[in-house]
């Protein structure tokens, strides 16, 4: 299982860091963490109160929960409107959407029922097809949805929902932010443009967005686009990948599954070769 044969890989996750940290010595590879992110709760959240409100008055018909983070932090904040049992009866009452397995396992500890489950990768494309399959248009229009943010609003979903009629409702639990100790994000970048690094690991398209905004303020982005365009990159689901290239980078490697076991375990059968090629094409530039 030694496939990565010993090369440094960067790995950029924040949450589950020595989860995927396990999974790259097993792959034969020297993990270098480098947490690019952490959620930030809303200090104020008048959309969420105000939503929990809406809810219990029946004033939504759709439901739509993102992550399994925010379906949880959504429910702690809807207590300080009514109590828990209110909320999931509210809930039980509309239709309710699961974008992929962590919101179905939160909704399922609320003991609420999921009426539609969006399959993988769990984009907002995946997102929309599942609902036109539920709802064909233009069964959406004027139906009042409300959506369960994270970090940024999700623009393509939320136009989606608007162009099929929907009167929509973003509920934001959390945001991104940079994480509070940004010296092993920094030292990453120094290594990326010494080329110290040969494979990275993008689990979320917010790592490629701090990743970049960090060493601009180090007055290294340029260097460290060198060092990537030099590594093998590799990405969990489309929206990861449409962010590196939407920043003038490239994917070297998109797993089959959204999954970072997967992930890691595809980089590590894949980069050797992969990588040979893309030094091969730089040098015949």
């Amino acid at each position: 299982m030694s496939n990565f044969a010993g090369v440094r890989v960067l790995a950029l996750e924040s949450r589950r860091a020595q989860e995927i940290a396990a999974l790259i010595s097993t792959y034969g590879g020297q993990p270098v963490l480098a947490p690019a992110m952490r959620e930030m709760a809303l200090e104020s959240n008048p959309e969420a109160i105000q939503f929990a409100a809406a809810l219990l008055k029946g004033e939504f018909d759709v439901v739509i929960f993102l992550t399994g983070v925010g379906t949880r932090r959504l429910a702690g904040i809807a207590e300080t409107v009514a109590p828990r049992e209110q909320f999931t009866a509210a809930l039980q009452r509309v239709r309710v959407v699961a974008r992929g397995p962590k919101p179905v396992a939160a909704l399922k500890e609320l003991g609420v029922a999921v009426s539609v489950a969006v399959p993988e990768p769990n984009t907002w494309r995946e997102l929309l097809a599942a609902l036109d399959r539920e709802f064909p248009p233009p069964a959406l229009r004027n139906l009042r949805v409300a959506v369960q943010e994270y970090g940024v609003p999700g623009a393509e979903l939320l136009a989606g929902l608007q162009e099929r009629g929907a009167r929509v409702t973003r509920v934001p639990v959390y945001r991104w932010a940079l994480p509070d100790d940004t010296a092993p994000l920094r030292a990453a970048i120094r290594s990326l443009a010494a080329n110290d690094i040969q494979v990275v690991l993008f689990t979320t398209s917010v790592q490629v967005t701090h990743l970049l905004q960090v060493a601009a303020e180090m007055s290294l982005e340029e260097p460290l686009r060198e060092g990537l365009r030099r590594c093998f990159i590799a990405s969990i689901g489309p929206t990861t990948s449409e962010e590196l290239q939407q920043r003038n980078l490239r994917a070297d490697l998109l797993a089959s599954r959204p999954k970072m076991g997967v992930l890691v375990k595809e980089a590590s059968d894949q980069f050797a070769g992969l990588l040979r090629a893309k030094r091969d094409q730089n040098s015949a530039r």
